[in-house]
């Protein structure tokens, strides 16, 4: 099992985090691999998040389902506007082992907007993928069908940004 840590301290950030739980088992395997992939990491309410580098995200999913976290549960993004980074991935997988989900986020700048699919390490993030790319216009580098999946083909922009208009474009 997991350590944790007593319920009272709920946020720490990412020194607290790697002290309070240094044999946790994707920390491990993350810093083990590569520690300057691990950008940030925070324990809220008992839940480990780990703030991936946009260019390790694959290869970070690769480590931690080696470490025993081998189902992927679903991703999504978040629009942060104005702030910079603009958007912000969050993907979850589950340990049956541990007994635990495992959330590892990546921060997407605007200007950039892509990062690389992680459908070779579970082929069940290719819809999710999917999603986000028609819904936010963030690119998976990879992905092996990227197209829109929710909206027709011919329509301009993608609804769940900030800054699009709540009426859409006339």
């Amino acid at each position: 099992m997991v350590q944790t840590l007593d319920p009272k301290l709920t946020l720490l950030d990412k020194a607290a985090v790697l002290e309070a739980l240094p044999e946790h088992p994707g920390i491990k395997a993350l810093l083990a691999w590569n520690g300057d992939a691990l950008v940030d990491a925070k324990l809220d309410r008992g839940e480990v998040t780990l703030t991936i580098a946009p260019n390790c995200i694959r290869e970070a999913c690769r480590v931690v389902r080696d470490a025993g976290y081998k189902a992927f549960q679903d991703m999504t993004a978040v629009d942060w506007l104005p702030s910079t980074p603009r958007f912000q991935l969050s993907y979850h997988i589950c340990s049956h082992q541990y007994r635990e989900v495992l959330r590892l986020r990546v921060m997407v700048d605007e200007s950039e907007a892509s990062v690389e699919s992680i459908t070779p390490v579970w082929a069940g993030a290719n819809y999710y993928e999917r999603e986000v790319f028609d819904l936010f216009g963030i690119r998976f580098e990879g992905h092996p069908n990227l197209r829109r999946i929710m909206m027709p083909d011919e329509w301009v922009g993608h609804p769940l940004r900030k800054d699009y208009p709540v009426e859409g474009y006339r």
